[in-house]
């Protein structure tokens, strides 16, 4: 999980370096990253589909997390469940930026869900959106949240870590981690090292040979 929020967050500010956040020219700066920038199809590739393995292995950990009782952990459990609003957040606004068709009607569909809320459901959707539809101000908004929220889920990812050390985890085999250790190194550097490179290969391979397939 911490390598693909590192794989989106640096591709995402390559990314934001030619993108435009105008109703105007947003679907023609993402064709220009992909058909002008050097490599930028394939930037913006990785950074379409690292967003959906960075969903699969996020809801891998929660599975993992409810089928070993960790939600008895109160404060690591709760800032997870923060992290997942967040990112999923995150995840929204990001498919809101390219501003095709799917972009604009999944952004109004989804932000009218909250009108749904009594008394200030409408004024929190005008006031979401910046105006009476969904429009530049929504669109320049939504680049300044995504822009910034994937840097708040890396602090909250580092705060998850010190609790999740504090308290540690749940584990399949039911060892007592206080008197059943074995060193970080070699064993787990191996193990987290073979996790990253296959998770890697996987991304590779969706980018370079079905890049649309999720």
């Amino acid at each position: 999980l911490g390598m693909c929020l590192i794989i989106q967050i640096l591709t995402g500010l390559f990314l934001a370096m030619h993108y435009t956040s105008d109703t105007l020219t947003a679907f023609s700066s993402v064709t220009h990253i992909c058909r002008d920038v050097n490599y930028g199809w394939l930037i913006r590739y990785i950074h379409a589909n690292g967003a959906s393995l960075f969903f699969i292995c996020l809801f891998i950990h929660v599975g993992r997390g409810i089928y070993y009782g960790s939600y008895l952990f109160f404060e690591t459990w709760n800032i997870g469940v923060l992290l997942l609003f967040a990112t999923m957040a995150t995840a929204f606004m990001g498919y809101v930026l390219p501003w095709g068709q799917m972009s604009f009607w999944g952004a109004t569909v989804i932000t009218n869900l909250l009108s749904a809320i009594p008394y200030i459901g409408s004024t929190l959707v005008e006031w979401i959106w910046g105006g009476f539809s969904v429009d530049k101000a929504t669109l320049t908004r939504f680049f300044a949240f995504h822009f910034i929220l994937p840097f708040i889920i890396a602090a909250l990812a580092l705060v998850h870590l010190l609790f999740l050390h504090e308290t540690g985890s749940n584990n399949p085999l039911g060892l007592i981690s206080d008197s059943d250790k074995i060193p970080f190194h070699p064993y787990y550097t191996i193990k987290d090292l073979l996790g990253m490179f296959l998770t890697l290969l996987l991304l590779l391979l969706l980018v370079l040979f079905s890049p649309d397939l999720l």
